[in-house]
């Protein structure tokens, strides 16, 4: 046998599973059973990926795999030719390697065939678990599965990181109904909330974990640990869900309980501060936030190796608070190292990459570069679509900011689509006052209203502002883009003074929930000059024109949009100031 050569495969997968394998590209895959393999191109092709695309349900595939027997033995890949005892004689020169050897996808590409257009050639080389990719891989998994502890319950963490929530939860409801101590009652308690809440039901999460913790606080202080990561968990929960104060709540137990029981940089108050820092930023609280925020980065640096994924965690923080402060060079700084360190310490589609790339995208968006934008949540979601279900609230995200990326390149009826697919799965998954589907039903207006449908746009603008004003603090930013939105849509009816007022109760807001000069100040000040204009009053308009370029012009890069049309619209009123004096004191002939 040479020390390099190439073997053949056909087999039929279902159009479902090509999909998947094809969004891999560059990935690693594994065969879960004894792999047999032919020197011999023909007898696969023909007998095997042919036969396979005569079925409609299914696709033909022959993987064209290059060995290389260095690697076979680096790796302890074992496989033997076995083509004395094959079914076609010596024709096919059979060679079969072990369950689970690992190959890395190369290309996909169709084959020519008159007669069906489902038949593919795959690619492959052997990779074994010398690849850096796995070993990367496998290192994150063991230390992600050691703190949850061995056995069936290990078994169980296992098979929701493989995507496979039902039969975990299969598990440990058999575990829990033979638990007679009260430490595994309280551990699968915790562990079904944990299935539940990766399948995004939040609730019955809630149920789960709250047993969990009425156990755990009835037992020996040797389980306050465990008690403080229910607490965390159960406050990841209710941040998922917008309820925010229980969320803190929640956290703030679980580092209290940490802080006594553990070393001052230990990696779990770390995780306490970057939660409790995520919930002060959700709830508009910038410095308390920003402050956790780099109290558990400061910990991590000491706690962990320069590339652990955690520190990522704290970097990803750090730059959604920067980014909600309107300060979007320092957030796209915070986001790139966050991605920095998710590509080498993660495997490569990893949901956590998906996250890295989402908010990159959204910095882009708010910088005027539309292209970049695009290109990093659409790379965000082709990662989600193979990490996470179909439903998952993640999915409904990138829509809504793929969404938000066509609306600001005047893309209306793909901006549309993409909301109202994000919206689909947020109905399914979330509360029904939950502060997303706000969010979607907001993005959905303004389409509307660019579209000139204003009775649609202003009836997702009030079903928004009633989901906010259940949800979220009384002087919360999002409340002020409702009104603003509002506003937009009264405006362009014609209806001045109910514009007015809801732009002015916009800014109200925003003077009490943001700091001073953010660039969401300049929109408000640019939209009230506009209904000013509108009605004449010329002076005023640019008065609130002039406040917004001051804004923008410190706070957004100098060939941004904004800076440009604020400007346009500043030398417009000018000129309509101008004619107006001119016919002012020009006695005209009639």
């Amino acid at each position: 046998m040479p020390s390099k050569f190439q073997v053949f495969r056909g087999q039929g997968l279902s159009m479902e599973a090509f999909e998947k394998m094809k969004k891999t590209k560059g990935g690693l895959m594994s065969f879960n059973n004894f792999l047999s393999t032919s020197r011999n191109r023909e007898i696969p092709f023909e007998a095997f990926a042919r036969s396979a695309a005569s079925d409609v349900n299914t696709v033909g595939i022959l993987f064209v795999m290059n060995i290389d027997t260095a690697i076979c033995t680096a790796s302890s890949t074992p496989f033997v030719n076995v083509k004395d005892v094959g079914s076609y004689d010596d024709q096919e020169e059979e060679i079969l390697f072990s369950t689970h050897t690992i190959f890395r996808i190369h290309y996909i590409e169709r084959i020519e065939d008159k007669h069906t257009d489902r038949l593919w050639q795959v690619n492959l080389s052997l990779a074994g678990n010398q690849d850096d990719d796995f070993n990367r891989l496998t290192a994150h998994l063991r230390e992600e599965l050691d703190v949850v502890g061995t056995g069936w319950s290990r078994l169980g963490a296992i098979l929701i990181k493989l995507g496979e929530p039902a039969k975990a939860e299969y598990l440990y409801q058999l575990l829990l109904e033979k638990a007679s101590f009260d430490g595994d009652k309280a551990q699968y308690n915790s562990e079904l909330g944990t299935v539940y809440q990766s399948r995004g039901e939040y609730s019955t999460a809630i149920t789960f974990y709250e047993r969990g913790i009425d156990i755990y606080k009835k037992m020996s202080p040797l389980s306050q640990l465990n008690l403080a990561t229910a607490y965390n968990n159960i406050g990841l929960v209710y941040s998922n869900m917008g309820e925010y104060s229980k969320a803190l709540s929640s956290y703030e137990r679980a580092l209290e309980i940490r802080k006594i029981a553990l070393t001052p940089n230990h990696s779990y108050l770390a995780q306490s501060y970057n939660n409790i820092g995520s919930v002060y930023n959700n709830m508009d609280e910038y410095s308390k936030a920003l402050s956790s925020h780099e109290r558990a980065l400061e910990v991590l640096k000491i706690a962990l190796p320069p590339n652990h994924p955690d520190l990522a965690i704290s970097y990803n923080s750090i730059g959604s608070v920067y980014y909600n402060m309107g300060e979007y060079s320092k957030a796209l700084s915070s986001y790139e190292r966050a991605l920095e360190i998710r590509k080498i310490a993660l495997p490569p589609n990893h949901p956590n990459l998906a996250t890295s790339y989402n908010n990159i995208g959204e910095v882009y968006d708010k910088m005027g570069e539309y292209s970049k934008a695009l290109s990093s949540h659409e790379r965000s979601l082709e990662i989600r679509k193979i990490a996470l279900p179909s439903n998952h609230p993640h999915l409904a995200a990138s829509y809504l900011d793929i969404g938000s990326v066509y609306y600001n390149m005047g893309e209306y009826s793909k901006a549309l689509s993409s909301f109202e697919r994000s919206l689909e799965i947020q109905k399914i998954v979330l509360p029904p006052n939950h502060p997303d589907l706000a969010a979607s039903y907001n993005n959905i207006g303004g389409v509307c209203g660019k579209m000139g449908e204003y009775s649609k746009a202003l009836s997702s603008f009030e079903r928004s502002l009633e989901i906010q004003k259940i949800a979220l603090p009384p002087n919360h930013s999002d409340l002020a883009f409702s009104y603003n939105n509002i506003g937009s849509v009264y405006c362009k009816m014609d209806e001045y003074s109910k514009a007015l007022s809801s732009y002015e109760r916009s800014l109200e807001i925003r003077k009490i929930a943001l700091p001073p000069n953010h660039p969401h100040y300049a929109s408000s000040y640019n939209n009230i000059g506009s209904v000013y204009d509108n009605v004449g009053e010329y002076s005023k308009a640019l008065s609130y024109y002039e406040k917004a370029q001051d804004i923008w012009k410190k706070s957004l890069p100098s060939n941004h949009p904004h800076i440009a049309f604020v400007k346009r619209n500043i030398d417009i009123v000018k000129m309509k100031m101008q004619l107006f004096f001119l016919n002012d004191k020009i006695n005209w002939p009639s």
